[in-house]
């Protein structure tokens, strides 16, 4: 009996240091920015209000329109599916919403049946290699979704850098990635967005 506390006990502080030390990796890469030089700029979605983006992925858009003006790639992919219920996906009003800010339209692809990061990136990949694109992307997304993001990008064949958008993340955000990406790391990420 004594064995299986002590056990327990170790097992809990192992438990609660993982936990610890993921929350202090996502805080980190919540302040970083490695915005470069890269084959494709790829925004994830965010939602969208009858094809009007919301400020989440307003903030997004804005971020992929300067890396683009500032020469960062040539492409930029718009991700995301839609709700129940919404006549326009995410991906679409990123689009819409770019090509009103003057990105050429060549420059535009559009991914339109992600439901979450693992499905939006995974198809982002087969979008680029359909069109012989690289792999060397540029992840645009909120500063607490940069290890997640960066993490299901190499699991799906990409090699990314990540460009947070301007918005800040609150301790709510960090909080749920952290379970996010500790429970990732654990089960892998394709197999929780199947659970999903």
């Amino acid at each position: 009996m004594r064995w299986l506390v002590r056990f327990a006990g170790v097992a809990v502080a192992v438990g609660v240091l993982y936990v610890a030390a993921t929350f202090v990796e996502v805080w980190w890469g919540a302040r970083q920015d490695n915005s470069g030089p890269a084959e494709a700029i790829v925004v994830l979605g965010a939602a969208q209000w009858d094809g009007r983006p919301s400020p989440v992925l307003k903030a997004r858009l804005d971020r992929a329109a300067d890396l683009y003006a500032e020469g960062a790639a040539p492409v930029i992919v718009v991700t995301g599916g839609n709700q129940e219920g919404d006549r326009f996906t995410q991906g679409w009003a990123g689009y819409d919403y770019l090509r009103n800010e003057g990105i050429p339209d060549e420059a535009l692809l559009v991914e339109v049946n992600g439901v979450d990061t693992f499905t939006e990136l995974s198809a982002t990949a087969n979008i680029l290699a359909d069109r012989a694109i690289g792999n060397d992307v540029l992840v645009v997304s909120d500063p607490y979704h940069a290890v997640r993001a960066a993490a299901i990008a190499r699991e799906v064949g990409l090699d990314p850098s990540f460009a947070p958008s301007s918005r800040e993340a609150s301790l709510t955000q960090l909080a749920r990635e952290t379970a996010a990406v500790a429970a990732g790391r654990l089960a892998s990420y394709r197999r929780l967005s199947s659970y999903t």
